[in-house]
C-alpha cells in the first residue's frame, strides 16, 4: 500500500491530500530514509513524523487490504518513545 494512503487509513493523517504534501515536504522518513507519497510500506516499516517542533515515530504493525473501521485504526501501528 502506499504511504500516503496508509497515512489515512490509519487516521495517522485526517486526509490523503495533507499526507501528500506531508511527503512532498520532506517531512516522513521511512526506515531513515526521505520517503516519497507512493513508497509502499510494509509491516515492520518504521516512519519518522515531524509535525512542526515535534517528531512522531511509528512502527507499522499491518498494512490493511480494505477499509478500516475508526476504532481498530489504531491497531496498524505502535507509537514509540
Amino acid at each position: 500500500m502506499r504511504l500516503d494512503k496508509w497515512l489515512k487509513v490509519s487516521r495517522v493523517i485526517k486526509r490523503r491530500t495533507v499526507a501528500n504534501e506531508v511527503c512532498d515536504q520532506g517531512r516522513v522518513m521511512l526506515n531513515g530514509r526521505p520517503a516519497k507519497a507512493g513508497t509502499e510500506v510494509r509491516p515492520g516499516d518504521r516512519l519518522e513524523i515531524r509535525f512542526g517542533t515535534k517528531t512522531v515515530t511509528i512502527t507499522i504493525l499491518a498494512v490493511p487490504t480494505g477499509p478500516v473501521a475508526v476504532k481498530d485504526a489504531a491497531t496498524l501501528y505502535q507509537l514509540e518513545g
